[in-house]
């Protein structure tokens, strides 16, 4: 997938080329990492296992949606009644409490990625925060990173399982329980907040693309995306509040299909 979206694009750089060139050799200390960073290097590997999870998560959810959960079920063609236990919600607990933690460890990866572009000493590419302005006098995407860091502190902790915190009840005849519901909750809170991280995520990358003024270089799927988001916030320098264009970018995130596979043959 990754592969297809990035077919087109003249951002990516030829390792034997950029690394392995006669002249870098001779050099006495590399210019460039030769290991990039984990949150870089091995984003496939991460998001495989959220990808699947996802995926998984849906099955699961959807065979639930249609199945007998009555309690109890009524055969009345039999004149049977059984007093079974289709009602129990474990499939829906387990499988919120994995997804949110793959959710969790999403927002955790964007997480990572933010605090390398906004981190000049790190990327040695862009200035401090991404700042377009006056440094020292313009913050650029510095309040947002505390928003980001804050939020993916708060899914950690509520990436916790439900399905292993049963509390007996109803005088013990209800003496393991599924907390379903709690586990779908939280799920949603945590997905909700993981929105978050990404939309400011976004917004960083757009201002570290006019930066570069790179935008020609992007691929053709990416730049779409590019386009669709600076309609909606546009190039910034001078510092303002900025809750509200996050507000924008995450209801665009949450409703959009950014990108798109339509122009690949």
């Amino acid at each position: 997938m990754m592969r297809t979206i990035l077919y087109d694009s003249k951002m990516i750089r030829d390792r034997s080329e950029h690394l392995y060139h006669p002249d870098t050799l001779q050099k006495e200390i590399f210019e460039d990492k030769v290991q990039e960073y984990y949150s870089l290097r091995c984003v496939t590997q991460v998001l495989g296992p959220v990808y699947d999870t996802i995926k998984h998560a849906e099955k699961i959810v959807v065979d639930e949606l249609n199945s007998v959960n009555d309690n109890p079920v009524v055969d009345h063609i039999n004149q049977n009644i059984f007093h079974g236990g289709n009602f129990h919600g474990d499939y829906v607990s387990l499988e919120m409490d994995k997804l949110k933690i793959a959710i969790t460890k999403l927002s955790m990866l964007a997480e990572r990625q933010l605090n390398y572009l906004l981190n000049d000493k790190l990327n040695q590419k862009f200035p401090p925060f991404v700042n377009l302005g006056v440094l020292g006098l313009n913050f650029g995407m510095q309040g947002m990173q505390f928003t980001a860091t804050s939020t993916v502190a708060e899914n950690q902790t509520l990436s916790f399982p439900m399905y292993v915190h049963s509390i007996p009840n109803n005088n013990d005849n209800q003496d393991i329980v599924s907390m379903g519901s709690n586990a779908a909750i939280i799920t949603k809170k945590i997905i909700d907040n993981s929105f978050t991280v990404l939309s400011i995520q976004a917004m960083s990358i757009l201002q570290a693309v006019d930066y570069l003024n790179c935008e020609e270089k992007l691929s053709s799927a990416t730049r779409s995306v590019y386009q669709s988001l600076r309609e909606i916030f546009p190039k910034f320098v001078e510092d303002n509040a900025k809750y509200k264009d996050l507000k924008t970018i995450k209801e665009f995130l949450q409703t959009s299909n950014p990108v798109s596979f339509d122009h690949i043959n």
